[in-house]
């Protein structure tokens, strides 16, 4: 047993899994064999569940019954509707109000409560055909709202849109979307899925670890930095500088330039290169591409004067934006995808469990005496 301490677990190996691989110097994300550029060009939201939930890319057939399935699951008990909408009239933050609503879904399904395969499978399909339900109806009732109720006969993507905005997207917003859920649906041990596993390894239910999962995605270490992002090149917009000159004083101050560096990547995310295609794309469309050329004068001095390449952050900011979506819902969108590789993992813990169980060293005072409470 070694004695060696790990701060964060940095390179420590804690498990095995057949659902993504990073190589974070030749800057490659594959899920299930297949790279993360053909996924993205390819497949859908709904295929890539399937793939990280059974192993393979589904059939025809096979997706038009997991479709069914998944869109047969989107509506949320009025009990939890009413929660959400409380949770909006308090104005609660965003992430915590996901946190609190996913959690009250395994009151109202009836395969909740186990860690055996089929029943924790179905939970995970339930708990994502509902977080954009939540997050949807959250959004809408705090703008004072009325909540718009899910299409059956919309994909997964199209379907949030159209629950968020009242109106059905257009295609081609409709595949960006996906393609960005599809982007950020697994990705190795990241903090978020290794505490889905360790609940999970307890034998705790699905919706413990999807609510888990969630609490820590909520931290500004984790989740939200592509809102910090967005929130930066809006700074850069209303100042009376250029991006370069904005970037030069925020660093000679100690500032972070946000959405560049990250734990895994030492070259630039691939994901990051195929949502700067679409950032260009959407500004293009409407006629104005100041954010994407902000980005990029951004990441060009970045990597000529830091040697920083941007991750999948950096330019899901203002294709997000440029999509019309609140800026504090981007961390709870990252969780309507992340949820699918949660679940996945979930799986394969439950599969070959062992309790998740660390050391810590000890660095405490030793040998004191205990004095009764009225002599000390």
């Amino acid at each position: 047993m070694s004695d060696e301490l790990k701060k964060g677990l940095e390179d420590v190996l804690v498990a095995e899994s057949d659902l993504s691989f990073i190589d974070g110097d030749a800057g490659k994300l594959v899920y299930c064999g297949y790279a993360i550029e053909d996924l993205a060009r390819t497949a859908s939201y709904e295929e890539v569940l399937y793939l990280l939930w059974h192993g393979d890319l589904p059939t025809r057939s096979e997706l038009d019954a997991f479709r069914a399935d998944m869109a047969s699951h989107r509506e949320i008990d009025d009990d939890v509707l009413a929660l959400v909408e409380n949770l909006a009239a308090a104005d609660a933050d965003p992430m915590a109000a996901l946190r609190t609503a996913a959690s009250a879904l395994s009151a109202h399904d009836d395969t909740a409560g186990g860690s055996d395969p089929d029943d924790a499978r179905e939970s995970g399909k339930r708990i994502t055909a509902k977080l954009p339900t939540i997050v949807a109806a959250f959004t809408r009732l705090r703008n004072g709202d009325d909540v718009v109720a899910p299409r059956d006969d919309l994909g997964h993507a199209a379907n949030f849109l159209y629950m968020l905005n009242g109106e059905a997207p257009d295609d081609v917003l409709a595949d960006v979307f996906d393609q960005a859920l599809v982007l950020h649906a697994d990705h190795g041990l990241n903090a978020s899925t290794f505490s889905g596993m360790v609940t999970a390894s307890t034998l705790a239910d699905v919706h413990a670890a999807v609510t888990s999962a969630i609490g820590t995605l909520s931290g500004s270490l984790h989740g939200g930095a592509n809102a910090n992002v967005m929130r930066m090149l809006k700074e850069v917009d209303d100042s009376d500088k250029d991006p370069l000159s904005w970037v030069q004083d925020a660093l000679a101050n100690g500032e972070r330039v946000m959405g560049f560096g990250h734990r895994v990547y030492n070259v630039k995310d691939p994901r990051a290169h195929i949502l700067s295609e679409r950032s260009e794309e959407l500004g293009a469309a409407a006629g104005d591409t100041k954010w994407y050329e902000m980005s990029v004068a951004i990441e060009d001095y970045m990597a000529d004067e830091k040697g920083l390449a941007p991750n999948v952050d950096f330019y899901s900011a203002s294709t997000y934006y440029q999509m019309g979506i609140p800026v504090d819902i981007y961390t709870p969108i990252f969780a309507m995808s992340r949820v699918g590789g949660w679940v996945g993992h979930v799986l394969e813990q439950y599969d070959d469990n062992r309790l998740i169980r660390p050391r810590a060293r000890y660095v405490g005072a030793e040998d004191r005496d205990s004095t009764p409470l009225d002599e000390r």
